[in-house]
């Protein structure tokens, strides 16, 4: 393939168009050719109608027209007496003048008589056209298909699939990245290895130097070799690979998301999901600030368009909080703003279409809002992370959320209020995980999740980071990690804010 500047001259000006508006302009061009066309074919049928119709008046009328040009001095004066006698206009008089004698015969009556009646279905139908952009558009794809059809030939270059020895990702190291996006709109990637670990309760490390007010709202790792699917907030989703993702340092605000997608002026990032492979049997679980919820095939995500495809469909008032992936037999655990929360079995919502609006997750009180979701198995030994915006927090066994129906007001996960204020995010975490905290000001905190006490589900939490006044945390991301031969930590895994990690790979 090779790449072409399409550079036209529109209305006077020169323009760099997309292969949609060079079809668009076309078929404006062909729209005005057929409708001057049929114009001008239109007013030489009325004209032809017009000596027609004087015809058949001499025709049926022609012992009078024959005396009256006999008894005539001059053809100027049998013009004159034909026009006074049957209201004819100067042409018809004139071609009556001019019709020869052997048009007078019963034949050449009858041949007239007919071209007037196929003059006139013409003008019936030349009209039609004229009104109606439907027929054009129709005259427009026959005259395209008869085009086809007189010049089509077989194609004479024979395309042969060479497989190539190398591709661009077989040039770029697979590792892991650190990926941020800002509340602005700004992302970056960068290496893993500029993030230390820190005891529960530091002060954090800048992660990021936003502008102005700009703070953090989602993090996450992933190989550069990997997918990530984009949801907004908006219910749409983009496409891209992370080694796409512009590299920065770790003070770096990155570069404009919006270079990157055609997002809308109001449309958030909400949830980026890693993914290594589309295949059957694997689901997108996405969730939304009023507490719907809807199962899709992941399959159904395989093909996003440059503008982005819809993901589900939003009511008015509500967005897309957060997506995951599944495989089918997991349990969807919802969190809200308020600490309460709902877990129930995956199967109690069907699989539905991409563009579905879905269904009722959980029923929401006094201006609640679902602020997060989590998917967990029966075998999994993992505890749950429920994190305050003021920084407190606590873990919690996932034996203390039993499974409930679909749609229920849910349990309390955490008490909210005072020094707690309401909850922010939750997180499925291993003992050997880490935690991210993201700060309103750009600070990134990383703790050790083998740190924090496994404590009740109704209790307060404890601190988990020390914030300065009126700073908030805004976003959470996990780790996992192990060590290698040397004893190094290695980050193997994560799970971004408000995303998930594929399941059986890493992220």
């Amino acid at each position: 393939s090779f790449g072409i500047i399409m550079l036209a001259i529109v209305k006077g000006q020169p323009q760099i168009l997309t292969l949609r508006e060079v079809l668009d302009h076309f078929i404006d061009h062909r729209k005005e050719i057929v409708t001057r066309r049929t114009m001008f074919e239109l007013k030489k049928a009325e004209a032809r109608a017009h000596i027609l119709e004087g015809l058949k008046i001499a025709l049926d009328n022609l012992d009078e027209v024959i005396q009256t040009i006999k008894t005539s001095a001059n053809p100027a004066e049998a013009k004159e007496r034909l026009i006074s006698r049957f209201e004819l206009s100067d042409i018809q008089a004139q071609a009556i003048l001019e019709m020869r004698l052997h048009r007078l015969t019963g034949l050449e009556r009858d041949k007239i008589i007919e071209e007037y009646n196929q003059v006139m279905a013409l003008i019936k139908r030349l009209k039609e056209i004229l009104a109606s952009e439907v027929e054009i558009l129709k005259i427009i794809k026959a005259e395209l298909a008869d085009i086809k059809d007189r010049f089509d030939n077989p194609r004479r270059t024979e395309v042969i699939a060479v497989a190539a020895d190398l591709s661009i990702e077989d040039m770029i190291v697979e590792e892991d990245m650190v990926v941020t996006v800002s509340h602005s709109g700004y992302i970056k990637r960068n290496a893993v290895s500029l993030y230390r670990a820190q005891r529960r309760g530091g002060k954090g490390a800048t992660g990021m130097r936003p502008k102005d007010e700009d703070f953090v709202e989602n993090l996450f790792i992933a190989s550069t070799h990997s997918y990530v699917l984009i949801f907004t907030s908006r219910g749409k989703v983009y496409w891209l690979k992370v080694h796409e993702i512009p590299q920065g340092g770790r003070a770096a605000r990155g570069k404009a998301i919006v270079n990157l997608l055609n997002l809308e002026a109001d449309e958030k990032v909400m949830t980026i999901l890693p993914v290594k492979d589309f295949e059957e049997g694997r689901f997108i679980i996405t969730a939304t600030q009023k507490g719907t919820v809807k199962k899709t095939d992941l399959l159904a995500y395989s093909n996003p368009r440059q503008g982005g495809i819809i993901a589900l469909t939003i009511d008015e008032g509500d967005s897309l909080i957060a997506a995951r992936l599944t495989d089918g037999s997991m349990d969807i655990l919802l969190a809200s703003h308020n600490g309460k929360s709902i877990r129930f079995n995956e199967s109690d919502a069907r699989p539905m279409g991409r563009t579905a609006r879905g269904v009722r997750g959980m029923m929401l009180e006094g201006g609640d809002e679902i602020i997060g979701m989590e998917v967990v198995s029966d075998a999994t030994a993992s505890t749950l992370v429920t994190v305050t915006e003021t920084g407190y927090g606590k873990r919690t066994s996932l034996t203390e959320y039993r499974v409930q129906s679909r749609g229920g007001k849910g349990i309390i996960t955490i008490k909210t209020g005072g020094r707690n204020g309401q909850v922010v995010d939750v997180k499925l975490v291993e003992d050997e995980s880490d935690l991210m905290f993201i700060t309103d000001r750009g600070k990134v905190l990383r703790t050790r999740v083998s740190a924090l006490s496994i404590i009740g589900r109704n209790t307060m939490g404890v601190r988990l980071m020390v914030l300065e006044a009126d700073e908030r945390i805004v976003a959470v991301a996990k780790l996992a990690e192990k060590e290698d031969d040397e004893g190094n930590p290695e980050i193997e895994e994560t799970a971004p804010s408000g995303g998930a990690e594929a399941p059986g790979e890493g992220a």
